[in-house]
This record gives structure tokens, sequence and C-alpha cells, in this order.
């Protein structure tokens, strides 16, 4: 079922590492590129790569999106929040116009990926736990579904674990293995991919289950290729696995804490990310509201804490790392406010800046380099 072009749901783009290190050999030490903002509607930014600086750009009310991510050829944009929407990008303004969407009112949409041929979106749904495929027409438009999965399964604690909750899906450098986090069963459920065919089936690992009541969140790649990293929502953990990119197979090495020994309060993880240069790791914790920092061994993958930063505000569930690895963007959502903060290069530590952006309830902050720059 399409949905009319009034409701459709807009920017929050996502940078796969790939091109992440690509805009950065781009974007030097300074020049400006976009920001954008997704909350009450989309706040884009300019955003200065020297100093840190913000300046809005412009607002659009259309939709309150939750995810989002970007073409390979940073020309279409594509948004879930209930729908799944695709809309084109205007290289000079940075302005979004309408393609067209897609309801998928039984199985609304939590978080998103383009495949690196930009030719499927890959979504998963943390209210049906299903995972879905959809095709991108020439066009950058969306077109028919070509593969859906049903999780199945349920985990320790029933107040959250009741049914599957599929909350992410990632695909690895080679494009032929999926990985989607499943809070509700506690299990990364790993499928082959067919790009050509937009097809998932079980690979040879089916899955890899983390601790009873860890409920896996987001999951994020090391620039190697060697490693990858889950942040644990319930438990509020990072685990480390070894893959092997051949196979589409992890391996467990560790897992640790992203809260300090002191704390006794509620807590729940969101994000993770690994820097650009593959030496840190950062997890998201919103209760502690802060952002914990890890450095990574490039020989083992295991992670040295360094350093809890309080966010500045409340309810850290999304940041993200300019292209050049120089700044970290973080979005508060209940104090609505997004700080920027300093990537020490050599260390990994953070230092708050001066920079704020008053965003209501801001969900999602990613980079978008102007072509005309």
């Amino acid at each position: 079922m399409f949905r009319p072009p009034s409701l459709f749901f807009i920017l929050c783009s996502t940078i796969t590492l790939g091109s992440l290190m690509s805009s950065s050999s781009k974007a030097a030490d300074g020049g400006k590129i976009w920001v954008y903002f997704a909350a009450d509607g989309i706040h884009q930014y300019s955003f200065d790569l020297s100093s840190g600086a913000m300046q809005p750009l412009s607002m659009t009310q259309e939709a309150k999106p939750s995810f989002l991510a970007i073409h390979p050829n940073e020309k279409f944009l594509y948004g879930c929040s209930g729908d799944l929407s695709a809309l084109s990008i205007d290289p000079k303004s940075g302005e979004l116009t309408f393609l067209n969407a897609i309801l998928y009112p039984e199985n609304s949409l939590c978080h998103l990926s383009v495949d690196a041929t930009g030719s499927n979106v890959l979504g998963a749904s943390y209210g049906a736990g299903t995972v879905l495929v959809q095709r991108i027409e020439e066009d950058g438009r969306l077109g028919k579904q070509t593969a859906f999965v049903q999780h199945e399964g349920s985990g320790l604690l029933p107040k959250r674990q009741k049914t599957p909750h599929a909350h992410s899906v990632n695909l690895d450098a080679s494009n032929k293995f999926a990985f989607v986090a499943d809070l509700g069963t506690d299990d990364i459920f790993i499928y082959q991919f067919d790009a050509a065919k937009g097809s998932l089936e079980p690979s040879d690992q089916a899955s890899v289950s983390m601790k009873p009541g860890a409920g896996p969140r987001h999951f994020a790649f090391h620039p190697s290729g060697k490693f990858a990293y889950v942040i644990n929502e319930i438990d509020s953990t990072v685990g480390t696995y070894r893959y092997d990119a051949s196979a589409g197979r992890l391996e467990e090495i560790e897992t640790q804490t992203t809260l300090p020994e002191s704390f006794k309060g509620d807590n729940s993880t969101a994000e993770v990310v690994v820097h650009p240069s593959g030496q840190f790791l950062y997890g998201s914790n919103r209760g502690h509201n802060s952002l914990a920092v890890f450095a990574i061994n490039d020989k083992t993958g295991k992670l040295a804490f360094l350093e809890h930063v309080l966010t500045g505000g409340d309810w850290p569930r999304n940041f993200c790392i300019d292209p050049t690895g120089k700044f970290l963007l973080a979005a508060n959502q209940k104090s609505n406010n997004v700080r920027v903060f300093r990537i020490d290069s050599k260390t990994g530590r953070l230092t708050s800046t001066p920079h704020v952006a008053e965003v209501p309830r801001p969900n999602c902050i990613r980079f978008l380099r102007p072509k005309a720059l």
C-alpha cells in the first residue's frame, strides 16, 4: 500500500563505513558539511569541520522519523517510522523531494540499511519481530518486496522479551551477509543476502546467542572487517566478536559493561559506533546519560575502558561521528538538545564544546557532504 506524498518520513541519513571513509578524504580538516537532526521534523544545520560550530539552515515538519539510510550514490534517502519512504536529495541544497512510500500497518520498522549495490532496502521491525527486503528502482523509488522473515522465540524477561523484537539490520563489507539483532530472543540472526535477488536465507551459522536477558539492540563492524560489536540494551553491556568474513560467522571474544560500578539506577543502552580509525568504540547509556568510551586492540579486537562522559542532557538515544572523525554529536532525546564533543585523535577521549543545538526530542543524527563543496 502506498502512502500519499504529504505523509513521508524524512531524514537521518546513515553512512556506511566505506562511504564515511571516502567522505573523510574529501572533507580534509576544514570546510562545512550538512548535519540533519530527526526530531519533531528534520532540522538541517551547517556543521563546521574546524570548530564544531553549527548554524541552522532549514526545517521540515512533514513527519517524525525514527531511522534513515542514504543510498550509496547519495541521491536518495530512505526513512522508516511506521512506513518506508523514498526521497530524492538535492545535491546543492540538501532539500528532499518525496518519491513514494510503502505502509506496513502491522510491521512498522525501527531500523533500516541500504545494501552496497543500492538495489535494496533492508528493514527490521521491533514490534513484529520481522525482517524484510524492499527493491529499489532505478529512479530511487521503492518497488516490490522480495523477502520477508518472521523471527520466533522469546527471552528471559517476559516484560521485555515475550516475543521477538528485531531491532537492527546490518550488512557486512562483502554485502553477502545480513546481521539482525533481536532484543526479544537474545540472538543475532545471520542471513545470506543476495543483492541481485533481494533474498534472505539462513546462513550456515543461523544465529549467535547473547547472555539470557541481554537484549541485543545495535551492531557495528570494525573497519578491518575482523571484528564486530553488539550493544545490549537490557543488561547494559557491549559484546566483542571475531568475524570470519568468508563464512559469515561470529565468535564471541568478551563482554563488558557500559556502566560504572557505582551506578545503581535504571539504564538502557542505545547506539554503538566504531571510530573511523578503528581505534576506539563508543556506546550510549540512557539513564546514566553518558557515553562509554573504549580503546580497541587492533590485533585482538578487545576493548579497554577509557572513560564515561556525560552527554549534557537526558536520554542519549543516538549519536554520530563526523566523517573526519574529529567530532561526536550526541542527541539527548528527553532534554531536547544535541551537544558537540571533540574527539582526541590519539586517545579517543571526548571533550565537550560550547556548541549545542536546541532540537525537540532528537532521535537521529547523520552527516551528508554537499556535492557542491
